[in-house]
Formats: C-alpha cells, sequence, structure tokens
C-alpha cells in the first residue's frame, strides 16, 4: 500500500492511499505548475511513502499478558456461567450442552476440565427433581459451583464494580460522545464491556442508577444505549505522556526525535513520515467528527488515531481486540482499514499476533518492561485469580507426583470421589501451559470470557426452567 501525501509550505494538506506493486520507496518530486509558480501560489510538494512492508516487531513483554489471561479463559467463561444463575451453580448435564461456548471440544470432557482446577470449581450432587420427564430415574445428579475462595473473589469483583458505579459511568458517558449519534447499539457494547470494567447487569443498572444520563432506545439494528446528557468537561483528551530522554541538561533538541518503544527501529522514510505526523496540530475526537475532514486526508487519520488512543485509555488494561474496534467503524468515524492505519503508527498503538485474532495496545500505558502504569482495582482480583490458579496447578503437581511414586498424600482434590463420565478417554497429558506462558503459540489473544466471535456461544436450555440469557450479535451470543 502507498501512502502519497501532498504538502504546502511543510504543510500536509491531503492524503490518498494507493496499490502499488513496488512498495518500500519514497519520492520527492515538484509539479510543473509548481516551478512555474503561475498566480504566486506557494510550490506544492509530493511526497510519497509506501506502508505496505511494514512488519511487526514483537514485544514479548507485551505479549506475556495476552498469553497470560488467555490460559484461565476456560475458568473465565465457567465463572460468569454460574454466576449467571441465581444459586450459582449448574447441573453437569446442562453444562454439557455449552461445549460450543466453553470452547471444549470432543473427546475432551467437561468433567476432566473442571478436575484441573481443583482451587476454583467443585462438584457436589443434589436429587433429581420430581418431573415426568425423569419420573423412571431415581438418585442425584452432578453439579459444579464456586470453591468458597473463588466465589469470595468473585463476589468483591461485584461489589467492587458496584461501589465504581459512578466512574463507570463517566467512562461509558466519554465512548458514547465518540459516536456521532451519541448512541451506541447494546449488542456491540457488550464486546467492551468486561475490558471497561461493566458488570455483567450493566445495561440496566446503568440506566436505573443514572437515568439522567442513559437510557435505551430502539433502533432499526436492534436496542441502544443513548446519551441525554453529558458533561462537557469530560470531553477532554488523553494528556501526552511525559518524556523522559535522559538529557543532563534541558535544552532545545537540534533535531527531532520519535518516541518509540525500546527496541523498535524503522526506516528512514517512516520515521520521516511519523514526525511530519506528529507536527500535525492535536485534533480533539470528542468535538470533531469525520465529515469535518477530507476523506483519507491526514487530518481525518490524526483523529481516527485519537479515536483509538481515547477507546483504549478507557480500557482497564489499555488493550482490547483490533475486531472489537472495527464493530465501531462507522459510529467512531474510523478508517475501512483499521487495522493498516494501527500497524502504520507504532509509536501509539502494538499489534499483538498472538492466537487467531490481533490484539492492540495503548504504548503509553506500559512501561519499558511492559509492566501496566496505572493498576486498577479489578486487576487486583484478577491477579489473585491467577494466584489460586496457580495453588491448584500445584496440588495436582504434587499428586501426580505422588501417584507416580507409590506414596499417599493427603486427598488434595475433593473432586475425587465423583465418577469421570469419559472413563475411556485419557486427559492426564493435557498441558494448559499456565506454567510456560511463551510455550503455546495457539492463545486466543483474550482471556475474558465475552470476546470469542468465531465461536457460536448460544447456551441451550433443559427444561423451562434452565434458559440462558444471551445478547445476539452477527451469529454470535454473549452471557450478560
Amino acid at each position: 500500500m502507498l501512502l502519497s501525501v501532498s504538502c504546502q509550505s511543510d504543510n500536509f494538506l491531503s492524503s490518498s492511499f494507493l496499490q502499488s506493486s513496488n512498495p518500500s520507496f519514497i519520492s520527492l518530486k515538484r509539479t510543473k505548475k509548481s516551478f512555474q509558480n503561475i498566480y504566486n501560489k506557494p510550490q506544492s510538494l509530493s511526497l510519497s511513502i509506501s506502508c505496505s512492508s511494514l512488519k511487526i516487531v514483537r514485544s514479548p513483554s507485551l505479549d506475556k499478558h495476552v498469553v497470560k489471561q488467555n490460559k484461565i479463559r476456560f475458568v473465565q467463561k465457567l465463572k460468569t456461567l454460574l454466576l449467571s444463575k441465581p444459586k450459582h451453580f449448574l447441573p453437569i448435564h446442562i453444562l454439557a450442552k455449552c461445549r460450543a461456548y466453553l470452547c471444549i471440544h470432543k473427546p475432551r470432557s467437561i468433567l476432566s476440565m473442571i478436575y484441573r482446577y481443583p482451587t476454583i470449581f467443585e462438584l457436589f450432587t443434589i436429587p433429581m427433581p420430581p418431573t415426568p420427564f425423569n419420573a423412571t430415574k431415581s438418585g442425584y445428579q452432578l453439579c459444579v459451583r464456586l470453591t468458597p475462595a473463588a466465589k469470595s473473589l468473585a463476589m468483591q469483583e461485584l461489589n467492587l464494580k458496584s461501589a465504581m458505579s459512578g466512574f463507570l459511568a463517566n467512562k461509558l458517558q466519554k465512548l458514547l460522545m465518540l459516536s456521532s449519534h451519541r448512541r451506541l447499539l447494546l449488542s456491540k457494547i457488550v464486546h467492551l464491556g468486561p475490558h471497561l470494567g461493566l458488570s455483567p447487569n450493566f445495561r440496566s443498572r446503568l440506566c436505573n442508577d443514572h437515568p439522567d444520563k442513559f437510557k435505551i432506545v430502539g433502533t432499526s439494528y436492534g436496542m441502544a444505549l443513548e446519551l441525554v446528557h453529558w458533561d462537557p468537561e469530560l470531553a477532554v483528551p488523553l494528556k501526552s505522556p511525559p518524556v523522559n530522554r535522559g538529557l543532563i541538561v534541558d535544552r532545545p533538541l537540534k533535531f527531532k526525535q520519535l518516541n518509540l518503544r525500546k527496541g523498535l527501529n524503522l526506516k528512514r522514510r517512516h520515521r520521516d513520515f511519523l514526525m511530519k505526523f506528529n507536527e500535525l496540530p492535536d485534533i480533539c475526537p470528542y468535538n470533531t467528527s469525520l465529515d469535518d475532514f477530507p476523506k483519507s486526508s491526514l487530518e481525518a487519520e490524526k483523529r481516527a488515531c485519537g479515536v483509538v488512543r481515547e477507546v483504549l485509555g478507557m480500557m482497564v488494561e489499555k488493550r482490547t481486540l483490533i475486531d472489537h474496534l472495527t464493530h465501531f467503524r462507522k459510529e467512531f468515524g474510523l478508517p475501512n482499514k483499521l487495522r493498516a492505519m494501527i500497524v502504520r503508527h507504532p509509536e501509539l498503538f502494538y499489534v499483538s499476533l498472538k492466537g487467531m485474532r490481533d490484539s492492540v495496545f495503548l504504548v503509553e500505558g506500559f512501561d519499558d518492561k511492559g509492566v501496566l502504569l496505572e493498576k486498577d482495582e479489578i486487576l487486583v482480583i484478577r491477579d489473585q485469580l491467577m494466584a489460586l490458579v496457580a495453588e491448584g496447578k500445584r496440588l495436582r503437581r504434587e499428586k501426580r507426583k505422588a501417584r507416580i511414586n507409590g506414596t499417599i498424600l493427603d486427598d488434595c482434590d475433593n473432586n475425587d470421589n465423583v465418577e469421570l463420565e469419559d472413563g475411556d478417554y485419557d486427559d492426564g497429558d493435557y498441558d494448559d501451559g499456565f506454567e510456560n506462558l511463551f510455550d503455546s503459540e495457539d492463545s486466543d489473544l483474550e482471556y475474558d470470557f465475552h470476546d470469542d466471535d468465531n465461536e457460536s456461544s448460544m447456551l441451550y436450555a433443559n427444561g423451562g426452567n434452565a434458559v440462558f440469557w444471551t445478547g445476539d450479535d452477527n451469529g454470535g451470543s454473549e452471557p450478560w
């Protein structure tokens, strides 16, 4: 892809994206009229820069966030299913119908996956309900629920989100202000809900707690959340992060410098383009729209970069899937080739290639070692959940060694008295890679349980009283 930029008096005016079979070149030329200087017009300069050959330089420190969280994707998904029920448990025969959502494919059994997390889930039995469907059956049915420690963490997270209702309302208010019509489809907001830190019942909770700010309206595309009133003080873009160049004497730089993450080197033509791009005046994404600038102009790209930067700044982990951003192209005025634009600006964003779908990071939200600069309280609870999962892995590892050595230890797994439903399937050699985070290349980029658009996540019910409420979106569904 070739980026052609026309300049006048060292100021960028417009840009157009052209298809080129000969990438990786830069050219400067003057038009014939500019040399003649007819009508005393300023001389124009055409700058052509190719961006089709850009390669993404991987950052292991940032990729680690994606891989690590992906390892507990099953835990998060099953936890959401359990918390969505009034009594916080589910029978196994109903859970077996949710394989597509849980990403468990035969011949692997659901029970074998539950056994892998003894500190998170526990099995128990309840009497069979006296219904005509099982009149000839007797006994008990197997169910799964959270352990007391895992349930305590889940309740802490829900209570924290409830206490942060005002803060989350302001965050969602800023998100709606980026839209040209001040409204967004609920089915699209659901995709960003976990990343924004919203609670599963945000649709009803926010409208009830803040009726003066939000309301749900019907559109031809479905139900949408509309902004009734907004605070102008919230329409303030993120401040540029301070740059520490390590200079002994604080004086103006003799040469222009581009702030890039450690270990990233760009070609000279690409650096020159980014320097010129950064010289453009800042554009507030809240007070402007796509119609205010010519299509495919540098000003439009400047605004689009500002929109993506604002959205990523609202995320708890300062990252999300690129697929989620593409859902808002029309509402936010983003270009069709959004991924190419993000890759073209490594000074602002980092694209992680881990897994089936690409993930985008806000570079300024992390230090050189990949550590998040501002850690939300929700992330502290998630770290405690990770520690609880690691503890369960340690218990299973010790039990496996004891079984191999022929010694007898105390029962570390409370589920041993339950018979495995798929007894002929050997699942002992399976490793989810929790200890070795970088040994696996099949991470799905997202540990959150609401983000797998490629999955068929319809939750089937067994009987009239076991119904999972979901929200449909382009064939996929989300358990909110």
